[in-house]
């Protein structure tokens, strides 16, 4: 039976777990490597990890904490973090990492994903979308972790990612970001249909029927979250978690 990828997204700073809300407050919540291995256990789909302050230190995401991922991790995984070069995602997929993800750098220089994506393989390439609504209408990109607003609208940058060979679009609503109460359905909408390519929902899941309606409603290819992957209960108690294949079956 099929049923989209549900991937727990993980933020990292410091080589540490964090999670956010509304790309702000980040909270140390554990050891990257002990949570590989309890999603494991889990067969979880795949992961996602993104270092979410290597662009504003002008750096790249550690490889000596993938490659230790890589060992650890029986499931695909993608990354991201400071990603600025052809060297960069070559480095990136030698330590095991199977899809590279890039955002600030593409926004600043879209033909780079064409040159990513001809070196590499689409299937290589996910491109990372940061979105905020405007004060009146309409959405807009931002960059380096939010701290940049662009003036670019998230649907047109979409379009133009796929053209330039893109073989994801990973989707975030900032507002939504850690507050687990539902992905923005009009955003991930327009963006799945815009594009050919599968995009990949983020921002804002708190129950698993918000991955049924990401995927039902907005069109999305697959979904992603972190804090309903790493909190548990009204106080936000830390606990490593993900639905059975049972929970997931009935919801798809």
């Amino acid at each position: 039976m099929f049923r989209p990828r549900v991937i727990p997204l993980l933020l990292l700073k410091n080589n540490g777990l964090v999670k956010t809300i509304k790309f702000k407050d980040s909270k140390y919540i554990g050891d990257p490597i002990n949570a590989v291995r309890i999603f494991n256990a889990k067969e979880t789909d795949e992961l996602i990890f993104l270092d979410i302050t290597a662009t504003k230190e002008k750096r790249k995401i550690s490889l000596e904490l993938l490659a230790k991922i890589a060992d650890e991790a029986f499931m695909p995984f993608s990354a991201g973090g400071g990603i600025s070069s052809l060297d960069d995602i070559k480095k990136l997929i030698n330590t095991g990492v199977e899809k590279v993800v890039i955002n600030s750098y593409a926004i600043e220089h879209p033909e780079f994903i064409k040159l990513a994506s001809d070196t590499f393989g689409s299937s290589t390439i996910i491109i990372s979308i940061d979105v905020k609504k405007k004060m009146l209408d309409g959405y807009e990109v931002y960059s380096s972790s939010a701290a940049k607003s662009t003036g670019i609208d998230p649907i047109m940058y979409a379009e133009q990612c796929a053209n330039y060979g893109a073989g994801e679009i990973l989707i975030n609503s900032i507002e939504r970001d850690g507050i687990m109460q539902g992905y923005d359905i009009e955003l991930i909408k327009k963006i799945s249909n815009a594009v050919s390519i599968p995009v990949i929902a983020c921002g804002g899941a708190g129950k698993l029927s918000d991955f049924s309606e990401a995927y039902y409603k907005g069109n999305a290819s697959s979904v992603a979250a972190g804090s309903l992957f790493v909190f548990h209960g009204p106080r936000r108690a830390v606990l490593i978690n993900y639905p059975s294949k049972e929970e997931l079956n009935n919801i798809f």
